[in-house]
């Protein structure tokens, strides 16, 4: 059974009055390109709250453009300065995690869950008891809780519609179908920018080149996972949650032309694909549109100026993170929520100049084998639960980290 919303065969009559939107993390990259696809059709869309972490000038004028009805800024120190920047402007300001939550709380047809790290996850979880459906580009959500929200979704009916281009691509490639005659779940990835590169040359890789993806334009955070592929591991086990599948029937495979997305594989041994530029408005504007589809602007295929794909295995001796993040899908969800912390310790500590490359992944399989010791093999049962494991495995991996600084 699908855990996401399915795709109808026969779609409803679109609604002629706009769409209520809420975007959490309206700031970053997500919700950038939300506003972007909002922007592009005002007729379409209307927002409802939009929230950030701590910038307050730029939300201030992101809830202006959006024409936004509240703006919540989760550092309660800012509330004065967004409140000054919104003044005049009928746009009432909040501030504080519960501000945010009480954003994400409010009536509307869509909400898009675009705030990084377990800081997204009290919110989304309040948009799933709120009952919108939730357009999910928050990976910790699912890789530290997955069992968790996937449950409140199914408890409350609510839709989650994958945000993510890989995971919106299989959503896609679903549609119509049952997860019942699903043979495999086909995730692909460009490769990231050392595809080509030996081991002892990753070794001596330094940030600068880590962060030079081939294809996408994203954070630090994630380019740097798409280096090491633990961006792919992060996916399958999103993917397991999202399509209820086990993880033997999910693949990934090395597509440098980031064309295809995602794939499924039938079981009469037909495979659908879902092809497009790699542009994230793409997915965003589907999930806003869902079941429907909308015109966006931006670039089309040209499958003859492409010429080929290519498609290959990825190598687990020289990106052992797609190992590690299999491995912790299926010790269970405690093992994820320490991937994550762990992992995060690790990229910031690499861009810090503080460790090598291949130490990334080093660091975050000895954080899992220490938490284990520990005895944190236990699936946390609730948000603060998971919040709290969460903060176990930052601890122990920034235990390891300081031991190898001073050694």
């Amino acid at each position: 059974m699908v855990s996401v919303a399915a795709s109808p065969a026969v779609q409803p009559e679109p609604s002629t009055a706009p769409r209520r939107v809420t975007i959490l993390g309206a700031t970053g990259s997500i919700g950038t390109s939300t506003l972007s696809v909002i922007a592009d059709r005002p007729e379409a869309f209307a927002v409802e709250a939009v929230t950030a972490f701590g910038n307050a000038e730029r939300l201030a004028r992101v809830a202006k453009e959006a024409r936004a009805r509240v703006a919540g800024i989760a550092d309660r120190s800012a509330y004065d300065a967004l409140a000054s920047a919104l003044a005049g402007s009928g746009i009432e300001a909040a501030a504080g995690a519960a501000a945010v939550e009480e954003a994400a709380s409010r009536p509307v047809d869509v909400v898009v869950a675009g705030i990084v790290g377990s800081a997204g996850l009290a919110p989304t979880m309040a948009a799933i008891r709120a009952g919108s459906k939730v357009a999910l580009a928050n990976k910790e959500c699912l890789v530290c809780a997955g069992d968790l929200f996937m449950g409140e979704a199914r408890k409350g009916g609510v839709k989650i519609l994958p945000l993510d281009s890989e995971h919106n691509a299989v959503f896609q490639a679903l549609s119509g179908h049952s997860i019942d005659e699903v043979d495999r779940i086909i995730l692909t990835g460009s490769g990231g920018p050392f595809r080509d590169w030996t081991k002892e040359a990753m070794a001596a890789a330094n940030p600068d080149q880590a962060l030079k993806h081939p294809t996408w334009s994203m954070g630090p955070k994630i380019s740097i996972d798409s280096a090491t592929l633990m961006n792919k591991g992060l996916e399958v086990i999103e993917a397991h949650h999202l399509f209820g599948v086990p993880e033997e029937q999910l693949d990934v495979v090395v597509h440098p032309q980031s064309i295809i997305h995602g794939m499924v594989a039938y079981k009469d041994g037909s495979v659908i694909a879902q092809m497009s530029a790699p542009d994230m408005r793409m997915p965003i504007a589907h999930c806003l549109s869902w079941p429907q589809r909308s015109p966006i602007g931006g670039p089309r295929l040209d499958l003859t100026r492409i010429g080929r794909f290519t498609f290959e295995r990825p190598d687990l001796d020289r990106f052992p993170a797609l190992r590690i993040a299999r491995a912790a899908l299926g010790a269970g969800s405690w093992a994820t929520n320490i991937l994550n912390a762990a992992n995060e310790v690790a990229v910031a500590a690499y861009l810090a100049g503080n460790i090598g490359f291949l130490e990334i992944a080093r660091l975050v399989e000895e954080t899992i084998e220490r938490a284990a010791a520990q005895g944190l093999s236990h699936a946390p049962g609730s948000i603060k639960d998971a919040l709290a494991l969460d903060r176990e495995g930052r601890r122990i991996a920034t235990s390891l980290l300081t031991r190898r600084e001073t050694a």
